[in-house]
């Protein structure tokens, strides 16, 4: 039976369209992320939609009101995460929204990346077939399968609508 854990992972454009805001997981040493720069999101509640989780995610983790969002994609990552669970994500790009970004949260430090620069910073070794695809401008969604082993992805497809 496949029962996976939904999440969404977000990333705000800034205005100008150059840069992206992360999170450097850097505030646990027990986190599982620790040391890598990562997008907005997690877990979606019982009661939530997957736009509604978005923007409570997005809130709680950085402080910003996310008033335009687009679903760019979803993905299907089976055997990520610490004991090898099953994810089903969905990908989204934020591109309007208001108030003031913290410094900081729970999980480590808020900054805004060039969108340049990102595949310098260290990251989980899957987002880098993905990152792209969010912020190309195609307006297809895309839905790709991601299987993990030992922490690593072990292929990468995806299709587009």
């Amino acid at each position: 039976m496949y029962t996976p854990i939904i999440g969404t992972l977000g990333y705000v454009l800034s205005a100008d369209g150059m840069r992206t805001l992360l999170v450097h997981r850097n505030a646990r040493s027990d986190d599982e992320h620790l040391g890598k720069f990562n997008g907005l999101g997690g877990k979606m509640l019982p009661g939530e939609d997957v736009v509604t989780c978005m923007k409570r995610e997005l809130f709680e983790e950085s402080g910003l009101t996310c008033t335009t969002l687009q679903l760019r994609g979803t993905i299907n990552w089976t055997g990520f995460g610490p004991r090898g669970e099953d994810w089903l994500g969905f990908i989204f790009l934020i591109t309007a929204y208001h108030g003031t970004v913290r410094s900081g949260n729970e999980e480590g430090d808020l900054d805004w990346h060039l969108l340049s620069d990102l595949h310098r910073l260290p990251m989980w070794e899957g987002d880098r077939f993905f990152l792209p695809l969010v912020f190309d401008g195609d307006p297809r969604v895309f839905h790709g399968f991601m299987p993990y082993a030992q922490g690593r992805p072990i292929g990468w497809n995806f299709s587009r609508i």
